[in-house]
């Protein structure tokens, strides 16, 4: 891959990272000048407490993904970004702008995923 392609992704990465990030600032700020005792009742309370649970979810997702930025990032530094980790052949530039924190080729994500269904 060129370096051209890598500054790229890289700038990709980078941008989702500080998305994600602002994202979860926000977020927090909104979580924290929010109080439950303030709800009328019960019921209000428990649908305050479900959109918690749900965002919680959300950013443990988010937390996940922004791991996989910083791995991709690394990748990049060490200059094995866009090679896949199982048959190390390279990953097409269609399935890293579609996804550019992928590990693997697409033949190999489709035999990974065959796994997890005959398993699951």
């Amino acid at each position: 891959m060129n370096q051209k392609d890598l500054k790229r992704y890289k700038k990709i990465l980078e941008d989702s990272k500080i998305a994600l990030l602002e994202s979860a600032k926000k977020t927090l700020v909104e979580e924290s000048s929010f109080d439950t005792d303030d709800l009328p009742d019960e019921i209000d309370q428990a649908s305050s407490e479900y959109a918690q649970s749900m965002v919680f979810r959300l950013r443990d997702r988010e937390k996940f993904l922004l791991q996989k930025i910083e791995k991709a990032l690394q990748r990049i530094e060490d200059g094995s970004f866009g090679i896949c980790e199982r048959c190390e052949e390279d990953i097409s530039p269609k399935r890293l702008e579609a996804r550019p924190v992928t590990t693997l080729c697409i033949r190999c994500k489709e035999e990974q995923e065959k796994k997890e269904r005959s398993y699951g």
